[in-house]
């Protein structure tokens, strides 16, 4: 499955989210960011790997409601959402693997819920 940017393919991401509940995989970078440009091809390619679950790309500087009223200050910063629910919400090292062994553990997030991080990005997504 794509990584979906909601700049540039928002009614496609719209439309995939309609037609499930599936894990959200978002990484908030930036454009400027020479570390996000490089993490962003590993971020397409573990998308490719797991397409049961909906890869969103944001950059916080031309989409900052995407955020809620968090912060980011390091990149990248990525967000695991279930529902209304975060399983993960921080920086993380630029190496794809962490977040390998994030989705890998799953099973023990997903009793974690947490309020930290942003609002259900499933709405914002309907306003942006």
């Amino acid at each position: 499955m794509p990584t979906y940017d909601p700049q540039e393919n928002l009614a496609a991401l719209r439309n995939r989210l309609k037609a499930n509940n599936d894990l959200l995989v978002v990484c908030y970078c930036a454009q400027w960011c020479d570390t996000c440009g490089q993490y962003r091809h590993d971020f397409s390619a573990l998308a490719e790997r797991h397409p049961q679950h909906v890869f969103i790309w944001v950059d916080i500087e031309e989409q900052p409601e995407l955020l809620g009223d968090e912060d980011v200050e390091n990149f990248p910063t990525l967000l695991l959402q279930k529902g209304e629910s975060n399983l993960f919400f921080g920086t993380q090292l630029p190496y794809i693997g962490h977040l390998e062994k994030l989705l890998d553990r799953l099973d023990d997030l997903a009793g974690v819920g947490s309020t930290v991080g942003p609002p259900p990005l499933r709405p914002l997504l309907e306003k942006a």
